[in-house]
């Protein structure tokens, strides 16, 4: 997982990926039971060193995030102006379907790129941060920790057992 990922299908790390940046921390949590040669010590510097990574990929993300919120926001308002106009048009009853789009073109243009937008998948990547914390927090839950939207690392006090 680097900071810098690339925009398309391999966007979002899945859950099995965060348990392999777990794995590679070598305790991801003070409440797990490690080996007998790590001390609290390295324990506290794995668990810092994983908050680190994980709130440098959430906020990597955020300048492309408010670039794909403005984006969807200029398209919608777009397609919702271009709608406005082709439904108050009265052409627009009397003439066919096709016909009336093609005297629209701001709306007809504007529309197509919301439809594209939305199969190129921009309604993954304006809430890609909150898709990583929801999907640290599954992996995270199984070590009783769990973390913000922001990646900072939430420590659970230990269940008792009697």
């Amino acid at each position: 997982m680097r900071p810098q990922a690339p925009i398309g299908r391999k966007f979002l790390p899945s859950a099995n990926q965060f348990r392999g940046l777990l794995r590679r921390c070598r305790t991801p949590g003070r409440f797990l039971v490690v080996d007998g040669g790590m001390n609290s010590l390295e324990q506290a510097e794995d668990l810092k060193a994983f908050e680190r990574r994980l709130t440098e990929y959430v906020s990597c993300l955020q300048p492309a995030t408010g670039r794909w919120r403005m984006i969807l926001i200029v398209v919608s308002v777009c397609t919702a102006t271009g709608a406005w106009n082709w439904l108050i048009d009265p052409d627009t009853q009397k003439v066919s379907f096709f016909s009336s789009l093609w005297n629209h073109p701001f709306f007809t243009i504007s529309c197509i790129t919301l439809i594209g937008l939305f199969f190129a998948g921009i309604h993954k990547r304006v809430v890609a941060p909150s898709i990583i914390a929801a999907r640290c927090r599954t992996v995270l839950a199984e070590y009783n920790m769990s973390c913000d939207d922001t990646g900072k690392l939430i420590l659970k006090p230990r269940p008792h057992v009697q």
